[in-house]
């Protein structure tokens, strides 16, 4: 099984076409079962189709419960060639590096002959997706509590992987199915099969582009440039997505397509933030935390990689304004509900006027002076510029 193993996990990548070494690391802190196929199997009922709970372009994945009575989740990759090996490869060994309460734990796996079985933690509340999009969105379970929690939970999964982890892990597949939701609907980041560990010292680096569409970041999308900031704004994406239940590309009469920034930025700009609220909430959100979080989404979304927040940014921002409640000190960083730059700069809501046009800024960071207590604001300016409530 060893050998068999070692072989498996010494795969070239499809990116960047050298060989990497991603054979599992076993230790005391992170134990993996090593099942075996006839249990899961078992556990399965011989991957019965009344088992499925999800599927994909990478294959399926069924309910189970082992002989012990444990639920866990089984992904079945659906073929076996050079691309399967390498996501399964890269997701074994993704899941085997963390350990975060929003990162969906790995219990095991299982490779021998055609199968390649990744088992883990069984999250009874499916997905996000089912909840905003899917069978269970009429019943509306996600109230605003809920979604705040999610989007934090969500947010600090992300952040771990971007800085706690040696060497960070860019996702780059963040989407609402991929945030699933367990008992008490804390959000679990999943599915590691497209994600870019970034050695110590490389801000970017070019790979062939994988993820959906609507979430990816225009630099990605266009050129291949992947860094910690196409997951910015992959989240931008999904904040607005979990506060609208809109989906991220809607198709308009005429085949036209409008992504969900667009959709949301005239009503950012109007200041009627609560037409942003999912209508199946029928007015129960709080309307203050409402304006921050779109704030957030819309500064993660900037076209501009370099005039994204980081993902500790976006998670502070978000305790201050969801779990804290809207806080007025400006201290380390924080979206803008009005500003005062030397006098010559004042307007609310995140918006101010450069050459007679309006653009979108958000506090990047702030310095007090001990001794005159005046404070110094790094201001970032998006190059988006509004224009009949679109940004341009």
């Amino acid at each position: 099984m060893k050998n068999m193993m070692k072989n498996c996990f010494c795969c070239t990548s499809h990116d960047d076409q050298e060989p990497i070494n991603t054979s599992p690391q076993i230790s005391k802190d992170f134990p993996w079962n090593m099942y075996t196929l006839k249990e899961l199997v078992h556990a399965t009922n011989n991957f019965h189709n009344d088992n499925k709970i999800g599927e994909g372009g990478f294959g399926s994945v069924y309910w189970g419960r082992t002989s012990k009575g444990a639920e866990l989740a089984v992904k079945r990759l659906k073929s076996i060639n050079a691309k399967a090996e390498m996501e399964f490869a890269v997701e074994v060994e993704i899941l085997g590096r963390v350990r975060h309460k929003n990162l969906l734990g790995l219990k095991g796996f299982y490779a021998g002959g055609d199968e390649r079985l990744i088992v883990y933690d069984y999250m009874p509340n499916h997905s996000l997706l089912t909840h905003l999009h899917g069978q269970l969105a009429a019943d509306c379970l996600l109230d605003w509590p809920r979604r705040m929690s999610i989007a934090v939970g969500s947010a600090e999964g992300l952040a771990y992987l971007h800085h706690e982890v040696t060497p960070h892990i860019i996702h780059r597949d963040i989407k609402a199915s991929n945030v699933l939701l367990d008992s008490d609907f804390e959000a679990k980041v999943a599915d590691f099969g497209f994600a870019k560990l970034i050695p110590d010292g490389v801000t970017h680096m070019t790979t062939r582009v994988k993820g959906t569409l609507g979430y990816l970041a225009p630099e990605y999308a266009m050129w291949g440039k992947v860094s910690e900031s196409c997951d910015v704004y992959s989240f931008g994406i999904l904040l607005l997505e979990i506060l609208s239940a809109k989906k991220p590309l809607e198709k308009l009469p005429g085949g036209i397509k409008r992504d969900i920034v667009q959709w949301a930025t005239p009503f950012v700009q109007k200041d009627a933030y609560d037409h942003i609220a999912d209508p199946r909430l029928k007015g129960r959100f709080d309307h203050k935390q409402l304006k921050v979080v779109v704030k957030i989404a819309m500064a993660c979304t900037d076209s501009s990689p370099e005039n994204r927040p980081s993902m500790t940014e976006v998670v502070e921002w978000l305790k201050n304004g969801v779990v804290g409640g809207i806080s007025g000190d400006l201290g380390g960083g924080g979206v803008l509900s009005s500003y005062n730059l030397r006098g010559r700069i004042r307007h609310p809501d995140n918006y101010l006027t450069r050459d007679g046009k309006t653009c979108f800024a958000y506090v990047k960071s702030c310095v007090q002076d001990s001794g005159s207590g005046s404070v110094g604001v790094n201001v970032v300016i998006t190059p988006h510029i509004v224009v009949d409530g679109r940004l341009q």
